[in-house]
C-alpha cells in the first residue's frame, strides 16, 4: 500500500461551518493548480442553465427519489434490514430474492440522494432534508455491522441471489457484481449530504464501509480491479472531507491493481500509465479517468497525468461525436476504433456525464481553456440532451440519426420516464444540481470565468473576496456583460474563456474543421471603452487594479457554422452539420417532414437564425431555404426537388412526439439517403426466430445496406443475448416473386460486444404446401466481415424466405441487410470485391 506519515493531513476542498469542528485541521500538499468556486458560492439567476437547473429542483429529483420507491429500489435496502433483523431473531435461514433488476440498483438512490443534496446546497429546504434523513436512516439499517453494505447479498445471504454476486465478498467484482461501483456512489453521496446539511447520518455510514474496504485491501492483498470503477472518486472525495491518507491510498491501490485482467471492456488490459487509448466500457472509463487526475493532483503522480492527457487527446482527436458524446457503440456501450463514430451511435447519458468530469479536472490541472471548450460543447449538445425539457423524461442512448419508430432507447420509442437500467436519470440530476461549480475557478490571483450564464458568484481571490455577476443570453446570445465587485480596491487578474468555436474551430484537434473557419470578430470593452487583452491558455487575461462597479462587455457573434468531419470518418463523408455558437443543430422530422433521410443540404442554401419563444421552451432555429428532397426514380437515377428546412438545437429534439431526427446531412443528391432500388424482401415482412425487445427484425429490411466501415447509415438486427445454437430469420413476401439471389452484410462487433460471424448458414423457402425446403444448386454460403456475400441460385417461386443462422459457440450472430432480389431485379447493391465494407 501507499503508506503515509501518521501526522499528514490535507487541505479539504470548501468545508460548510455547520459541519467544520467535525473534520481534522490540515495543511497544504499537492491538489489541482486551479481551484473551482464552489457550486454553494454560485447563483445561476436566469438563461438556459437557470431554467434546467430549476426544472431539475422542481421536478427532476423529486421525480427520482419517487422513483427509487416505486420501481422496488428504497424496498431492497429495507428487506436487506428485515432479513438481517429475522435471522438475529432466530430464523436462520430466512432470506429473501432480490425485488429488483440489478445488483447496482443499490446506487440510484445514492445519486439521487447526492443530487437532492446539492440542490440543498444553493436551495435550502427542511422538507426535504428530512426526506433525506428519513432515506439515509433506512439505507443505514440494511448495512451489516462491519460495514458491509451491499442489498442483493445481505438479503439473500445464504446462496448468490444473483447470476452477477458470487459466494464470496468482492470476488466478482471485477466482472459484474458491482459491490465497489455501489460503494463509490456512496461515498459521493455521504460527502455531498455531510457539504450541504452539516449531517453525518450518511458520511458515518459510508466512513464504517470504507473502515471494511481498508480490513479486507489495506494490505495490498486481494489485488482486485473494481468492474466498474468510481470507487476511486469516492475515495478521493471522502479523504477530502475527512483528511484520512487512507481513503486516497486505497483509491490509488484500486487504480493499480489494473492490467492484469486482460480485459478492454473494464480498461484492465495494461497497467493504467501504459494506456494511451480509450477503450471499452465509455462510462466506466471516463470515471476511471477522472478518479485517475484526482489521485494524480494529490500525490503528484506524473505518470498518471501523461496517461490521461494521452486518453483525452485520443478521444477528442478520434473518438467524439460533434455533440460531445462518446461512447459510440452500443455493443459494449463503449468507445469504438479511431474513426469509428457512426451516427446510429450509442453515446449513453452516464458518459457525457463522465467525461464532463474528467474533462474538468483536466482543466483543473492544466488551466487550459480547451479543456473547458470541449465540457462546454457536451454540456449543451451530449448531456443536455439526455433529460426532457419537462425534466421528467430521459435518453440513455444519444444518438445522432434517428427514424422515429424503434425502440432505440433501452426499450422504449422516444424518451423514457425510466429505466430498468436507472443509471442516467438520476446521475443527470446530480450534475443539474452541481452546475454551478463549473463557471469559475481560481488560480493564486487569477479568477477565471469558464462558462458564461446570467448569474453571480462569490471567489477569494488571492485572499481578497470578489463577488462577480454575469448577464447574458448565452448560448442564445453572444453578448455577456460581466460586472468585477471587489470588497475593496484589488490587483488580480481576470482570464475571460474566449470559446474555441469563436476562433474558428469546434475542437481543440482537426477531427471537426468549419467551411468557414475564420474567427468571429469578437470584442471586449471595459467600462465602456474597447481593450484589446492579450489571450492566454485560450483566455482572455485583463490584469488591473479592480473596483467595484467595473463592467466588462465580451461579445461573441454567433454566426451559422457549417462543420465537415475529418475525412478519416467514414460516417460523415459527403456530409455537412450546422453549429452556432457552442450548439449543434438537427434536423425532426416534426419540423421537416418524415422523409428526412431523403433532405440533401447544398452549399448554397440560405440560412436564417430565427428566435422562437414559443416554441421548445424558446430557442433560436435555422431557417433554411434552397434545400432539397431526393428521390429514385425508376430508372435508377436520384432526382430532387427544392424543399425549406428548419433546424432546432440537438439537446431539445424528440420533446414533440415521435418523429426522425438527422445531425448530417448529406451535401450534394450523389450521396442522398434515399436507400437502394427496392428489392423483394424491402416489400417484405421480416420476423425472427427471437428478438430482444427493441431489436427489430425490420432492422434487416430496411434498404439500408452499409457502403463502408462504420458509415453509420445502417442499424444491425441481432440475437442477443441468445448465445450458439441455431437461429432464423424470415421475410414474407409482399406477392409471391420469383427469387434469384440474395446479398447479406454480416454484423461482427468483435472487440467491443458479443457478436461473432456465423459459423453456417442456409437458405429456405416456402412451398406451395407451407412448408420451407432448402434452396437447390448453392455450392457455397460464404461469410466475410466488412464486404456483403452474394449468393445466385436457380430461380424459385415463392412468398417467403427463411435464412437459417448457425450461431457460433458462446456468441450470438447479427446482420445489418438481408436483400432478396427478383429475376428480374437489378444487380444486387453489394460492393466489388476489396471495396470497403461494413465495419465490425
Amino acid at each position: 500500500m501507499f503508506l503515509r506519515p501518521i501526522c499528514s493531513a490535507l487541505v479539504m476542498l470548501t468545508v460548510s461551518p455547520a459541519c467544520a469542528a467535525d473534520v481534522p485541521a490540515a495543511s497544504a500538499p499537492a491538489d489541482y493548480p486551479v481551484r473551482p468556486v464552489p457550486f454553494t458560492d454560485v447563483a445561476l439567476t436566469g438563461g438556459l442553465l437557470h431554467e434546467r437547473q430549476e426544472i431539475n429542483r422542481t421536478v427532476t429529483i423529486p421525480f427520482a427519489l419517487e422513483q427509487c420507491e416505486s420501481q422496488k429500489r428504497m424496498g431492497n435496502f429495507d428487506l436487506a434490514a428485515e432479513t438481517m433483523r429475522r435471522r438475529a431473531a432466530g430464523e436462520k435461514s430466512f432470506q429473501t430474492k432480490p425485488p429488483t433488476i440489478y445488483p447496482f440498483d443499490d446506487t440510484d438512490p445514492y445519486k439521487a440522494i447526492e443530487a437532492a443534496s446539492f440542490s440543498l446546497g444553493n436551495n435550502p429546504d427542511p422538507a426535504v432534508a428530512a426526506k433525506l434523513e428519513g432515506l439515509i436512516k433506512r439505507i443505514a439499517a440494511a448495512q451489516e455491522p462491519d460495514g458491509y453494505l451491499y442489498t442483493f447479498r445481505t438479503m439473500h445471504p445464504d446462496s448468490p441471489g444473483h447470476a452477477w454476486v458470487g459466494t464470496e465478498r468482492w470476488v466478482k467484482d471485477p466482472h459484474m457484481s458491482h459491490e465497489l461501483y455501489n460503494l463509490g456512489h456512496l461515498f459521493e453521496a455521504g460527502v455531498a449530504h455531510n457539504e450541504a446539511t452539516g449531517s453525518r447520518s450518511l458520511l458515518d455510514v459510508c466512513l464504517k464501509a470504507a473502515q471494511l474496504l481498508q480490513t479486507d485491501f489495506g494490505d495490498g492483498s486481494p489485488r482486485i480491479a473494481p468492474g466498474h470503477e468510481v470507487v476511486e472518486m469516492g475515495l478521493v472525495k471522502l479523504y477530502r472531507r475527512t483528511g484520512d491518507w487512507r481513503w486516497l491510498d486505497l483509491a490509488r491501490f484500486f487504480i493499480e491493481c489494473r492490467g492484469r485482467g486482460g480485459n478492454t471492456y473494464s480498461q484492465d488490459h495494461k497497467p493504467v500509465i501504459e494506456q494511451d487509448e480509450a477503450v471499452g466500457h465509455a462510462v466506466r472509463a471516463n470515471y476511471l479517468y477522472s478518479g485517475m487526475a484526482d489521485v494524480a493532483a494529490l500525490t503528484g503522480d506524473a505518470g498518471y497525468t501523461a496517461a490521461i492527457t494521452k486518453i483525452w487527446d485520443n478521444v477528442v482527436s478520434k473518438k467524439l461525436h460533434l455533440t460531445g458524446g462518446c461512447g459510440a457503440l452500443a455493443a459494449g456501450e463503449a468507445y469504438g476504433g479511431n474513426y469509428e463514430l457512426p451516427h446510429r451511435c450509442y453515446n449513453e447519458t452516464c458518459a457525457a456525464i463522465g467525461f464532463l468530469y474528467w474533462t474538468h479536472r483536466m482543466f483543473l490541472m492544466t488551466g487550459d481553456a480547451k479543456f473547458m471548450d470541449v465540457f462546454e460543447r457536451t454540456l449543451y449538445n451530449g448531456f443536455l440532451s439526455g433529460v426532457s425539457l419537462s425534466g421528467d423524461r430521459f435518453f440513455y442512448p444519444n444518438t445522432l440519426e434517428y427514424d422515429g419508430k424503434s425502440a432505440n432507447n433501452h426499450g422504449v420509442a422516444g424518451r423514457a420516464p425510466w429505466f430498468g437500467c436507472a443509471c442516467c436519470p438520476p446521475n443527470a440530476a446530480r450534475l443539474l444540481a452541481s452546475l454551478g461549480g463549473y463557471v469559475a475557478a481560481t488560480r493564486g490571483d487569477t479568477l477565471f470565468v469558464t462558462l458564461y450564464a446570467s448569474g453571480n458568484f462569490r471567489a477569494s481571490v488571492a485572499g481578497r473576496p470578489v463577488k462577480i455577476s454575469q448577464e447574458t443570453r448565452y448560448p442564445t446570445d453572444g453578448k455577456i456583460q460581466i460586472t468585477v465587485s471587489p470588497e475593496a480596491p484589488a490587483d488580480f487578474e481576470l482570464a475571460l474563456r474566449l470559446p474555441g468555436w469563436a476562433l474558428g474551430r469546434p475542437l481543440p484537434s482537426d477531427l471537426y474543421a468549419y467551411e468557414d473557419a475564420s474567427p468571429a470578430a469578437w470584442s471586449l470593452k471595459l467600462n465602456g471603452e474597447a481593450i484589446h487583452p492579450g489571450i492566454r491558455d485560450g483566455f482572455l487575461v485583463i490584469r488591473r487594479k479592480w473596483k467595484a462597479g467595473d463592467r466588462l462587455e465580451l461579445d461573441l457573434p454567433m454566426p451559422v457554422r457549417r462543420v465537415t468531419g475529418n475525412p478519416k470518418i467514414a460516417a460523415t463523408k459527403g456530409q455537412v452539420a450546422l453549429e452556432r455558437g457552442p450548439v449543434v443543430y438537427c434536423f425532426e422530422g416534426t419540423d421537416n417532414g418524415p422523409e428526412l433521410m431523403t433532405l440533401v443540404l447544398p452549399d448554397t442554401a440560405n440560412i436564417k437564425v430565427v428566435e422562437r419563444p414559443d416554441l421548445l421552451g424558446g430557442v433560436a432555429v435555422l431557417e433554411i431555404a434552397g434545400a432539397q428532397s431526393a428521390r429514385r426514380e425508376d430508372d435508377g437515377k436520384i432526382a430532387v426537388k427544392p424543399v425549406s428546412l428548419t433546424a432546432i438545437p440537438y439537446a431539445t429534439w424528440n420533446n414533440r412526439g415521435l418523429a426522425p431526427m438527422a445531425v448530417w446531412l448529406p451535401r450534394d443528391k450523389a450521396d442522398a439517403r434515399v436507400g437502394e432500388g427496392p428489392t423483394v424482401s424491402s416489400a417484405g415482412k421480416m420476423s425472427a426466430s427471437f428478438a430482444r425487445n427493441g431489436m427489430e427484425p425490420a432492422r434487416a429490411n430496411d434498404r439500408q445496406m452499409p457502403r463502408n466501415p462504420t458509415d453509420g447509415f445502417a442499424q444491425n438486427f441481432d440475437f442477443w443475448p441468445h448465445k450458439g445454437g441455431t437461429e432464423w430469420l424470415a421475410c414474407e413476401f409482399a406477392a409471391p416473386a420469383t427469387v434469384s439471389s440474395v446479398a447479406v452484410s454480416w454484423f461482427d462487433d468483435t472487440g467491443t460486444g458479443g457478436c461473432r460471424l456465423p459459423k453456417a448458414w442456409r437458405l429456405y423457402f416456402r412451398d406451395d404446401k407451407g412448408a420451407w425446403q432448402p434452396v437447390a444448386g448453392i455450392s457455397d454460403y460464404p461469410v466475410r466481415v466488412k464486404v456483403p456475400v452474394t449468393v445466385t441460385f436457380p430461380p424459385v417461386r415463392t412468398t417467403a424466405m427463411k435464412l437459417e443462422i448457425d450461431q457460433p459457440d458462446g456468441f450470438c450472430t447479427g446482420l445489418y441487410e438481408w436483400e432478396i432480389h427478383g429475376v428480374d431485379s437489378k444487380a444486387p447493391s453489394v460492393l466489388p470485391s476489396g471495396s470497403p465494407g461494413p465495419a465490425r
